[in-house]
């Protein structure tokens, strides 16, 4: 846990009066210029104090207060519907729109969600939580209000982040040709794609997207119709490429957008005018004019001193001081998971030149930032893009290279045709390090790693490992690295370890076989992964029962390893397997294996103990296994009530 820091006083919380008349969104929009001024001053204020209490995505929403406000003092939300993407910078968001007196519960059990959520409020039209999913979301919902009629506008607002992924060209290619009405703002913090932004820049902006700039456009657009065909589309690419010249917009007035910027996205004399005018110009009553995207330019942890001073803006924080920018810091403990995942590549890749890593926008994430200071050549980032990322693995084990690509597991859903068809049916070894397996805590079930085991137990051929701690992730990786005719994947939590020794280099363990980690008596424990401590403690709460237990660390989730399986359901009683994964992954296995060999016909029985059918709400991740039923106590109910002895938990 981290350590506490004193909470700020109630009594030196910033004075927001301008703040406290806003309820909802239609409360702000009879303020004047300079009291929208203000209040984006006080909600950025709000919007710190809230975050150092609760830690959460600080840089970003800080970034997007000005943008936040004058979104809803121009768009009559909910009725248009605003989609921000990814959730990242929903906090000023949350304030405004009538969460303001529970966001100081953001991520916490119970609390608000750190992304935006249908279910939490009317004003978030569509959850998000993955990236590049906005333009998609919103253009639907833009053909929907086509097809029912409705006056209804539709703004995407998209990180410059979100835009490097394919999803969000497909759609913006979609939103083109269908001539869509749709606005997209692109919410652009690192000046990968910007020109300079001035008064200038503000000044086109205001131009072009003015009504007389616009009926002025369609005047000259009907006249050109009357010209010979060559006439037409020389004077249509003038126009396009004048305003490409003047904004520097050409590839998306290429996909069919009518572009304006950039500007200014902590300046309200900017944002204000440009956003009245997209929004008058894009009205239902008139002729469509198509999609628009709006470019601002924002900076992350904007008028935060230590954020904006940070590396990384301060993008995800824990609890922290105001007055100083100070992180609450766990007291020291064992390395995380995803350290120790690091330091042994790197290890293998002292001894394999052939061994690179892949990594999806997330280098810091999977810690291969470490492998990529040792390696600089051998890190490749291909940003937020895990279909590309997958096959580009593949196309590099063509080669003979040994690509170990490591995406957290609830990302690599978003790869998972490439992985079936560019991967595991072509046989090519790709080694998947997955991180953020099982329940990850505040993140909720946007990110919780529940399915991996599932969706990649069902394929054929591949190896699917699970440590049981950190020294075991070792071994797995030296394992997967070794292995150079198949794929592979291994799986491993958020968090620290166990605080067990690890190896300078691990060793290659054989294939699908397991370990018995202590012998019992009429019960055994199968477990795979790091529900192994769970289970060692639920033998000794059984052991203390007269129960000792026989407790077995699977390793292997494919191969099964059928020998200790089979010798498990012989000489136990009560077989009880148990995994921090959803139905259908390596319990499914199990008993699969044991139905189709005839040992359920004796009278075993067999107690799988999964995920439930449900999402796990945010809390920490000690909880979530509480309410997942996956921890000690939840065990220990679990042998007692196959025995038929439910009652003695209740009264020991």
């Amino acid at each position: 846990m981290n350590a506490p820091l004193p909470p700020t006083p109630i009594a030196s919380r910033p004075a927001t009066p301008l703040l406290d008349r806003v309820r909802v969104p239609a409360d702000l929009r009879n303020f004047s210029h300079d009291q929208l001024k203000q209040l984006s001053e006080e909600l950025r204020a709000e919007t710190i104090d809230a975050v150092s209490v609760t830690g959460g995505h600080l840089g970003a929403s800080l970034g997007v207060v000005e943008l936040t406000v004058a979104i809803h003092a121009i768009f009559d939300t909910p009725d248009d519907r605003l989609i921000w993407d990814v959730g990242h910078q929903c906090y000023p968001h949350k304030i405004l729109t009538g969460r303001r007196e529970r966001i100081r519960t953001l991520r916490q059990g119970g609390g608000l969600s750190g992304f935006v959520r249908r279910s939490e409020s009317a004003y978030d039209p569509f959850g998000t939580a993955h990236s590049s999913t906005s333009i998609s979301a919103g253009l639907g919902m833009a053909a929907a209000a086509d097809l029912q009629g409705d006056n209804r506008h539709v703004v995407a607002v998209i990180g410059d982040g979100s835009m490097s992924a394919g999803m969000a060209y497909e759609a913006m290619n979609n939103a083109g040709a269908m001539r869509s009405r749709l606005i997209v703002i692109l919410n652009d913090n690192e000046m990968s794609i910007a020109p300079p932004v001035g008064a200038m820049s503000a000044y086109l902006s205001r131009l072009l997207s003015s009504q007389r700039f616009l009926s002025l456009r369609d005047v000259a657009a009907r006249m050109v119709k009357r010209f010979p065909r060559v006439l037409e589309r020389t004077a249509k690419r003038a126009d396009e490429f004048a305003r490409g010249i003047l904004t520097g917009g050409t590839l998306f007035e290429e996909l069919g957008f009518y572009y304006l910027g950039p500007i200014d996205g902590h300046n309200l004399d900017h944002l204000l005018p440009v956003l009245r005018n997209v929004r008058e110009a894009s009205d239902p009553a008139d002729e469509k004019e198509g999609p628009f995207l709006l470019h601002v330019i924002t900076q992350k942890g904007k008028g935060y001193a230590p954020a904006e001073e940070s590396a990384d803006k301060l993008h995800a924080v824990s609890k922290f001081n105001v007055i100083t920018g100070e992180q609450a810091k766990a007291p020291p403990g064992p390395p995380s998971y995803t350290r120790v995942f690091a330091d042994a590549l790197i290890a293998e890749a002292e001894a394999d030149k052939n061994i690179v890593a892949i990594t999806a926008a997330m280098p810091s994430g999977t810690g291969l930032d470490r492998f990529a200071k040792r390696f600089p050549g051998r890190l490749f980032d291909v940003g937020i893009a895990e279909q590309h990322a997958v096959t580009f693995a593949a196309g590099m084990a063509t080669e003979g290279m040994a690509p170990f690509c490591a995406i957290y597991s609830t990302f690599l859903q978003r790869g998972y045709d490439q992985l079936v068809h560019d991967v595991v049916l072509q046989s090519l070894p790709v080694r998947f390090a997955i991180d953020r397996a099982g329940l990850v805590g505040a993140d909720g079930a946007t990110h919780a790693g529940s399915f991996d085991l599932a969706y990649l137990g069902c394929l054929p051929g591949i190896v699917l490992m699970a440590p049981s701690d950190e020294a075991e992730l070792a071994h797995m990786v030296a394992t997967a690295a070794g292995l150079g005719d198949q794929p592979s994947a291994f799986r491993y939590p958020r968090g620290e370890g166990t605080g067990v020794a690890v190896p300078a280099r691990g060793s290659v363990l054989p294939i699908g076989r397991g370990r018995i980690v202590r012998e019992g008596g009429k019960v055994a424990i199968l477990s795979l992964g790091t529900r192994l401590g769970a289970a060692l403690l639920a033998a000794d709460a059984l052991a203390a029962r007269g129960l000792p237990a026989t407790v077995a660390d699977a390793r292997f989730a494919k191969p099964l390893d059928t020998a200790l399986i089979a010798q498990l359901a012989r000489h136990h009683e009560v077989l009880v397997t148990i995994e921090e994964g959803s139905q259908g992954g390596f319990s499914a296995a199990v008993l699969h294996y044991l139905a189709t060999h005839g040992m359920l016909d004796h009278g075993l029985k067999v107690r799988p103990m999964v995920l439930p059918d449900r999402f796990i709400e945010h809390d920490s991740q000690a909880k979530q296994w509480i309410d997942a039923g996956i921890d000690p106590d939840s065990i220990v109910a679990t042998v007692l009530a196959a025995l038929g002895r439910a009652g003695v938990l209740a009264t020991a």
